[in-house]
């Protein structure tokens, strides 16, 4: 754009917001400096009000001292911006890996937790399948019944450890984890792999209550120190249930898709960190 003459312009530059040629008053008043670009914001848009109100400097020497000042404000703001983002991504990352590390944490716990009721399922696996396969004439030997007889009448459930993670992502600061493997690998494991394990968990376990039902209505003692159990297991409602909870396959699975998935992530983290075991 050209002006026909100097009036021209120094008339489009007068016509500038009031907020901007004064806006030292505002900054002075309202807008306490902490910092020194911001301090020096301040400086220079006291300089910018004091050039452009000094009626001895020419209009052509105002623009000139005009642009400059401008210049070196914007300079200071963009400069000020990027200390405070910098600042402001080192504390975010600071927050990750205090999360990071506690997670790690956690997963080591239901890691425990899990190869425990791993090894929980395939013992009650083996003692449904043990009853499932008598024959008509067949009995149940005793010992073996002592032996599983928690098994038989236990309740196996994962308890996961998944308050800190529920908490950093209700905060909206799961997207701070940069590592994209990683992130991902979090979220599928408590939003998928666990899910679908505590689905796989419920089902196993509302058969394992058509059990319990059956026994308290059947079970009767033969003498002070033994009961009717073995008879009752083989009777066809007991087979029955016995069946449905002599496969606990899925339930192992979906155990074994959350250990892997658990692992990987604590390697992850320790890659990440430069961590060892």
């Amino acid at each position: 754009m050209t002006f026909k003459s100097p009036h021209m312009l120094q008339g489009r530059i007068a016509s500038l917001p009031f907020s901007l040629i004064s806006s030292h008053y505002y900054l002075e008043q309202r807008f306490k400096p902490t910092t020194m670009a911001e301090q020096e914001v301040v400086k220079h848009t006291k300089k910018l009000y004091k050039t452009w109100s000094n009626k001895e400097l020419s209009f052509w020497h105002k623009v000139k001292e005009f642009l400059i000042e401008v210049f070196i404000i914007v300079f200071a703001i963009s400069l000020s911006i990027w200390f405070h983002n910098r600042s402001e991504h080192a504390h975010q990352q600071e927050d990750v890996k205090n999360f990071l590390l506690g997670l790690k944490g956690d997963l080591k716990n239901d890691l425990v937790e899990m190869n425990d009721d791993k090894g929980s399922y395939l013992k009650q696996g083996a003692i449904f399948t043990y009853i499932s396969n008598q024959k008509l004439d067949q009995q149940l030997h005793q010992d073996s019944l002592n032996k599983y007889y928690g098994s038989i009448f236990n309740t196996t459930a994962l308890n996961p450890n998944n308050g800190r993670f529920e908490g950093f992502k209700s905060s909206g600061k799961i997207g701070l984890i940069e590592n994209e493997e990683l992130q991902n690998d979090i979220l599928d494991l408590y939003q998928e792999n666990i899910v679908s394990l505590l689905a796989s968990t419920a089902r196993y376990l509302d058969n394992k209550n058509h059990l319990f039902n059956y026994v308290i209505r059947n079970q009767k003692r033969l003498t002070d120190s033994t009961t009717n159990l073995a008879t009752i297991l083989l009777q066809d409602e007991g087979r029955n249930v016995s069946r449905t909870l002599k496969d606990p396959g899925e339930l192992i699975s979906r155990y074994d898709s959350c250990i892997n998935k658990a692992n990987k992530i604590i390697a992850l983290i320790n890659k990440e960190y430069d961590l060892k075991e």
